[in-house]
């Protein structure tokens, strides 16, 4: 027989499945189609539901051949913990003990299949699995980190939602609930009855130091590699809201490998401890529903972690409803109507995402710690480094619209940081920050573009910059590719990815002579606008295909374009996703293929090739045909065919993808593959909407075909660009006509001009493809090639 704690908790676990349960059968009902609005649509606020992310696809026919037996199928790695727009802090949980392994290429905390609570995390680290300090509750007996006294949790009660995350935690008859300011997390733990209810907090593997102060507080400094990086610090603060009846410190030697009983260094009553895993455990005395509060804050000094936690407000339910409201204001500027609930809750759990990144650092007026160690106070609000390579590509544009303050702020963050190390911050392969600084000057933000276009510069002209092999590329026009030992499929990591880099050297040198032009420097214009074509030069038309050389100039025999790559020619992709890669010229790359009808059979067969490859891609899942949407090489491919006259092939794609690769899976929760800190799901939110940013360092967007019948962007101006989608339905995906600000609008695309005051853009959809409307070489969008001669 259960004694009263342990029907209590039950009795709220079974409430929550029955509510789940009515929720489920509600969301089903919901996705027969279009729905009408009515006075019970949830606000976007309520619709978000942060956990859309965590899960992967689950239908064969989506996924390809990934994963290789033994490893996890790549999800969005999302974190579905309680966050602030841009946040500083995740307060998240911690399902995978990143630790001891991870299978994902990156160490993520959170997977939505995983059965066991192992701690929740309150640090800013971009990836949570290594942020510390670990924070989890016990009833019982407790085990030393890394073998976590895990918890089962039931998925009925677990719940999240912008600012929040609530889990029960039924292996302790325990409730966590998350949530966050700016600056620290707060965790509230409700307790069944019990003398040994424990709070465990513990660095990891690194470790670090960790004293107890008083009977209401602990206190660490973080000395492993993860305190080094995070801009929120490695110092920590932990208080409680009540006083612990009983405490002890202890640490785990990583290079013990011995067993046996009483091995591990516990002290009780010990007050400091150092080492790895160096932790402190805290007991309280409770009664059923007895709640406590752990508020964490980090900084760079211990006196700084202390000002930003007494900083802030000590109120759990207060700082959840601030949370809210900081989202409901920002989800606020983006209206959409129609669509199905599941579309909706997508959509806004999808702009939630959006903005996992960049991360504020601090605040005007705050303190911050620069390059040099030295600590200094913020004129603006300051950001951390732009993941350029994953939303670069596309996030950027969506700030650029929503909020271009914010993106003043981290063109100037990534400027200060660039002057006081030398270069411009870059991500992977390529040098896309000019995306940022091109973009921007074209959508008349204004900022110091001369001074940003120095720096510039010299990432791409200095071989000794962080643009790989640039010596190699200015001499000869493209990047060699090192053939590897045996065959390089399963992925070659440790090549060049000589064809991709090339590609994405290209599109940089594009971007940039675009920039010279406009400050006036004709010179350097005209040479990165030459460099702008070397992507012809590791174009082999005996195949049709972007295909890898050797350093003496030879093509790389076998080559097949199906075979995904990891570094060995290509970056995470194929020769068919790579072939895409040229955004700044897609009409040169047209003239390559030989001209629009061979462009648009290519295409066609890029999007009707079964995905059969022998070797495995982890990161190419979410596909259709040879198209991954699960890797950023070729997302922009579906826009396509607005530059070769079938822009409803455009709109037929982009549907099904929003249909099939978001959200398909039985949680309803699958991505195709891993956001990168908001580039996945800010595809969605742009296709959403009706239109993508192909070149984010021009200000044209290509149009798609929007799921919404309506949308209402609220510009950074307080501007309102409106998308109006008459007979839009599931069944009507095709544009038949469009008005934009009440004339014929006859383009596949619009500049940032059209819309940059306030704009209308009508579309009248229909259920086939117009194949006149956009199809008019004079509409097609602009590209650095003008349409070769025909004879």
């Amino acid at each position: 027989m259960m004694n009263s704690p342990q029907l209590s908790f039950y009795r709220r676990r079974a409430l929550a499945v029955t509510l789940s349960v009515f929720a489920l059968g509600t969301l089903s009902a919901a996705h027969a189609g279009h729905d009408t609005p009515s006075t019970s649509t949830l606000s976007p606020v309520d619709a978000a539901n942060p956990l859309v992310g965590t899960a992967p696809l689950d239908r064969k026919e989506f996924i390809g051949n990934a994963p290789p037996p033994g490893e996890p199928l790549y999800s969005g790695m999302t974190s579905p913990g309680a966050s602030l727009p841009q946040s500083s802090t995740d307060a998240a949980p911690v399902n995978i003990n990143a630790d001891l392994s991870f299978a994902t290429g990156v160490p993520v905390a959170y997977a939505y299949g995983r059965p066991a609570m192992i701690g929740f995390t309150g640090g800013g680290s971009t990836y949570g699995a290594r942020a510390a300090p670990m924070i989890m509750p016990v009833v019982g007996d407790w085990t030393v980190p890394p073998d976590y006294a895990s918890s089962y949790y039931d998925k009925a009660t677990e719940k999240a939602s912008p600012g929040y995350y609530a889990v029960d935690l039924a292996t302790f008859h325990t409730r966590a609930e998350l949530t966050v300011t700016q600056w620290t997390s707060l965790m509230r733990f409700t307790f069944p009855d019990s003398h040994r209810s424990n709070v465990v907090v513990n660095l990891r593997r690194g470790g670090g130091d960790v004293a107890v102060v008083g009977d209401r507080t602990i206190t660490g400094v973080d000395k492993g590699s993860r305190g080094n990086h995070d801009a929120d610090g490695p110092y920590f603060i932990a208080e409680f809201s009540r006083p612990f009846a009983a405490f002890g410190t202890f640490h785990a030697d990583v290079n013990d490998k011995g067993e046996g009983l009483g091995r591990e260094d516990i002290q009780t009553g010990q007050r400091t401890v150092s080492g790895n895993y160096a932790g402190a455990y805290v007991t309280f005395d409770t009664k059923d529903g007895d709640q406590v509060l752990v508020r964490i804050a980090h900084g760079h000094s211990a006196d700084e972690a202390a000002q930003r936690l007494h900083a802030a407000d000590a109120d759990f339910d207060s700082v959840h409803r601030k949370a809210r409201a900081a989202w409901a204001q920002l989800f606020d500027r983006v209206e959409v109507t129609g669509g199905t609930p599941k579309q909706r809750a997508l959509f806004y759990s999808t702009l939630y995402h959006s903005f996992a990144s960049p991360r504020v650092v601090a605040r005007k007026g705050e303190h911050y710690t620069d390059a040099k160690g030295q600590l200094q106070v913020a004129a603006y609000d300051l950001y951390s480094p732009v993941p350029y390579w994953d939303t670069g590509r596309n996030q950027i544009a969506l700030l650029m619209l929503l909020q271009p303050k914010v993106v003043q702020d981290i063109m100037r963050s990534e400027l200060e940081r660039a002057r006081e190390h030398g270069y411009m911050n870059t991500s992977f392969h390529g040098d896309h920050a000019v995306f940022l600084y091109d973009g921007a000057m074209q959508r008349g933000i204004p900022f110091d573009y001369a001074g940003a276009y120095e720096v510039l510069r010299k990432n791409a002209t200095d071989p000794k910059g962080p643009r790989g092999y640039l010596a190699e590329y200015d001499k000869n026009g493209w990047i060699s590719d090192i053939v590897p030992p045996g065959n390089p499929s399963p992925p070659y990591a440790g090549g060049k990815a000589g064809v991709a880099t090339t590609l994405e050297y290209a599109w940089d040198d594009h971007a940039l002579a675009d920039l010279a032009r406009r400050l006036g420097k004709k010179d350097d214009a005209a040479m990165f606008e030459r460099r702008a074509g070397n992507y012809r030069n590791v174009f082999d038309p005996s195949v049709g295909f972007f295909r890898g050389r050797t350093d003496d100039g030879k093509w790389i025999s076998p080559f097949d374009p199906a075979e995904p790559y990891y570094n060995f020619m290509m970056k995470e992709g194929s020769g068919w996703s790579t072939l895409w890669l040229v955004p700044h010229d897609v009409q040169g790359l047209m003239n390559l293929l030989g001209g629009r009808d061979a462009f648009n059979a290519k295409l066609d067969t890029f999007f009707n090739t079964p995905y059969a490859p022998k070797g495995i891609c982890r990161d190419c899942t979410g596909v259709i045909g040879q198209y991954v949407q699960g890797n950023q090489p070729d997302q922009q491919a579906a826009y396509l065919y607005a530059w070769s006259g079938q822009p409803w092939k455009t709109q037929a794609l982009t549907r099904r993808i929003l249909a099939d690769l978001y959200g398909s899976d039985a949680t309803g929760y699958g991505y195709p593959g891993m956001d990168d800190q908001g580039s996945t799901s800010s595809w969605y939110v742009l296709s959403a909407m009706g239109f993508y940013p192909v070149d984010p360092a021009t200000p044209d967007y290509i149009i798609g075909s929007p799921i919404f019948d309506r949308v209402r962007l609220h510009l950074g101006n307080d501007k309102v660009f409106e998308i109006d989608a008459k007979n839009n339905s599931e069944r009507n995906i095709y544009i038949q006509s469009a008005t934009l600000n009440g004339k014929p609008w006859t383009k596949p695309w619009f500049s940032h001009a059209d819309i940059a005051n306030g704009a209308k853009l009508e579309l009248t959809m229909g259920p086939e493809p117009s194949q006149t409307w956009g199809s008019n070489p004079h509409d097609a969008p602009a590209s650095m090639s003008p349409p070769a001669a025909t004879h």
